[in-house]
């Protein structure tokens, strides 16, 4: 296997600082990516964070899973990439210098603007390399998202993968143009997005999850030896999500929280003007579960509030959700 100009041979493993465009001071840059080959082939697994430079969880997640020694019992490749989008992070920004979103910016170009050409060098020198892909995000700023799963459900394989990461929910999802996910499903690359905590903030819960469901994926793939203690949490699959949204502006008071199960037009939160006489009751529109949230109480009108899984099969979730976090505590 060959990255850049660095062969890797099996059993081996490496880092690699892959040259991206410099900044406008002539300052290098380069995507660090971690390689560790098992001495026998097997798949082989991209797992990437801070696509969205802002989106930390991620970086946390790929260096504990790195540190891990039962890494060392890899069969086939895992290819980590903790920074993609190094001009966000540097800049604790979700976009790139050219004000553009890398995730919708796939599968690149050789000479188009700088996210495209990022994109391109993501999909040749890493992807290209890989049988099956890992994206790891958070919620924008400001928002925070319960740990779940989004992927394309009619791809077999990447159902395969949402099931075996066992977070609580699986929310299927459309392929979006420019998206890495699309980019790779057109080239037979099944990826899932792991989705947990918030931007530019640290979450625990949400850190230890992404940790555990990555090295599940990877004995459900064959790469890593199957424990008997290993427990599963039985993933809910939800086939579409709603964003609830504001219907004012103003100041707004969340009585919900993550992972709460809603039936429609259930009371959610409310919005009142400075001195909270006028008031306008935050209501949920569908049967689900609260994936989503608003962190900041200062909201206009349109904005979203709620991300909520539609769902009918609510019934135990409470439980699964428990049990899940207690597994993770």
């Amino acid at each position: 296997m060959t990255i850049g100009s660095t062969s890797i041979k099996p059993g081996k493993r490496t880092v690699i600082n892959l040259p991206v465009p410099p900044l406008y001071a002539h300052t290098s840059l380069a995507m660090p990516v971690h390689i560790v080959r098992g001495k026998k082939d097997g798949a082989r697994l991209f797992v990437s964070a801070a696509v969205h430079g802002d989106e930390i969880n991620g970086i946390e997640i790929i260096r504990r899973l790195l540190k891990l020694e039962l890494i060392s019992k890899i069969k086939g490749t895992l290819i980590a990439v903790p920074v993609v989008n190094v001009y966000g992070f540097i800049n604790q920004s979700r976009y790139l210098p050219d004000r553009r979103d890398l995730n919708r910016s796939f599968p690149g170009s050789k000479s188009g603007p700088l996210a495209g050409r990022l994109a391109r060098i993501f999909m040749e020198k890493i992807a290209g390399h890989c049988t099956h892909g890992i994206d790891l995000h958070t919620a924008a700023i400001h928002r925070d998202n319960l740990a779940h799963i989004r992927t394309y459900l009619e791809d077999q394989e990447a159902r395969h993968m949402a099931h075996a990461f066992s977070a609580p929910i699986i929310l299927n999802t459309a392929l979006t143009e420019g998206s890495m996910r699309k980019a790779l499903y057109e080239k037979n690359i099944p990826v899932i997005v792991y989705e947990g905590g918030e931007a530019l903030r640290f979450n625990e819960q949400a850190i230890r999850a992404g940790v555990n469901g990555i090295i599940s994926v990877m004995s459900e793939l064959g790469m890593l030896p199957k424990t008997k203690s290993s427990v599963r949490t039985e993933s809910l699959v939800a086939k579409s999500g709603v964003w609830i949204r504001a219907a004012q502006s103003g100041i707004f008071r969340n009585f919900t929280t993550l992972g709460a199960v809603v039936k429609k037009d259930q009371e959610l939160g409310v919005i009142t003007n400075q001195s909270g006489v006028e008031k306008e009751i935050v209501r949920s529109g569908i049967n689900g579960i609260v994936i989503g949230c608003s962190r900041i109480p200062l909201v206009h009108e349109g904005e979203a509030l709620f991300h909520i899984a539609k769902t009918r099969e609510t019934g135990s979730f409470a439980n699964t959700l428990k049990k899940f976090q207690q597994e993770i505590s």
